[in-house]
């Protein structure tokens, strides 16, 4: 079987150092073309826009965003209407109304979209799933803090209207959340602090719930300095259990279960390519949604003024 001809769009610090890599060592995919504004790519047929990239490569199969999420809505119907497979970065777009007419628009040509939730593929996940699925949890406490400008240094699009925020990585604590725990969870309140001269928060405390009650607690800070610290920790009636380092660790009661190197954007493109060959879309919303409710129901605060 030939490997799909895949185009990426956006060459940014995540294409160059998730995508690429990832790409290259995924069998049945091979990256023929790159869509970027202000960088090329050695080796690749490269142009400045989505649009010029699908008028000049026919024979494309497919094409991954990554892109900030404001212009995808656009960028993604372009790429459908050329009858081209789609992977959405997270998040999948600006807004939570946009993706069903998507997802509606790829079934009805026979195309496969994916909605890319890189941190769901952390070696850690599925383990801590199977856990959670014999053991009843009480309490949850995410902690996820990092520094902005050493994970996105300059990009001012991710305080503007539509660019997240800290929810940028926030969501992917969510979509690990939301995969592991066996009942879906909903937002009960939100704390979102503002830069005075930015639009979207540079901070977030949540309170979560589950149907049956479960409290869970979510910190998201951008202005990290040091450690940078990505975890999860879950208290259940049969001891503690805590993700960290993303995803990449998982230790039951101090003993470590699961230690192994970063390796999310192969399972991102391994699952894209097996999406394709099965012809079956995969677009999860609800981390999305729940960023969605935690500005709609989130008390805002206005802090210092944020510059790079």
């Amino acid at each position: 079987m030939k490997p799909i001809r895949l185009a990426l769009v956006g060459l940014g610090k995540i294409a160059r150092d998730q995508h690429l890599p990832a790409i290259a060592a995924t069998p049945g995919i091979a990256l023929v073309a790159v869509a970027s504004r202000n960088a090329r790519l050695d080796g690749v047929e490269c142009f400045a826009s989505v649009e010029e990239l699908l008028a000049g490569v026919a024979d494309v199969d497919a094409v991954a965003l990554c892109t900030p999420p404001t212009p995808r809505r656009d960028q993604a119907l372009a790429a459908l209407a050329a009858g081209k497979h789609l992977l959405l970065e997270k998040p999948p777009g600006a807004a939570v109304s946009e993706l069903a007419p998507l997802k509606t628009l790829a079934e009805n040509r026979g195309r496969t979209l994916f909605a890319a939730w890189h941190s769901r593929f952390a070696p850690a996940v599925e383990p801590a799933r199977a856990f959670l699925a014999r053991h009843r949890a009480r309490r949850v406490t995410i902690i996820w803090k990092e520094d902005v400008r050493v994970w996105h240094p300059g990009q001012d699009w991710i305080f503007e209207p539509g660019g997240l925020g800290v929810f940028d990585p926030g969501i992917n604590a969510l979509s690990i959340l939301t995969t592991i725990l066996p009942e879906p969870v909903f937002v009960v309140g939100a704390q979102l602090a503002f830069p005075a001269n930015r639009e979207a928060p540079i901070a977030a405390e949540l309170e979560l719930a589950t149907g049956s009650g479960l409290p869970i607690h979510a910190a998201f800070d951008f202005r990290q300095s040091g450690e940078q610290i990505w975890s999860i920790a879950i208290e259940t009636d049969a001891g503690s259990l805590v993700l960290s380092a993303g995803g990449a660790r998982l230790s039951h009661d101090g003993q470590a279960l699961v230690d192994e190197p970063e390796r999310e954007y192969r399972g991102v493109y391994g699952r894209f390519v097996e999406l394709i060959q099965t012809e079956s879309c995969d677009v999860d919303i609800v981390p999305l949604g729940l960023v969605a409710d935690a500005f709609m129901l989130g008390r805002r605060s206005i802090v210092e003024d944020f510059a790079w």
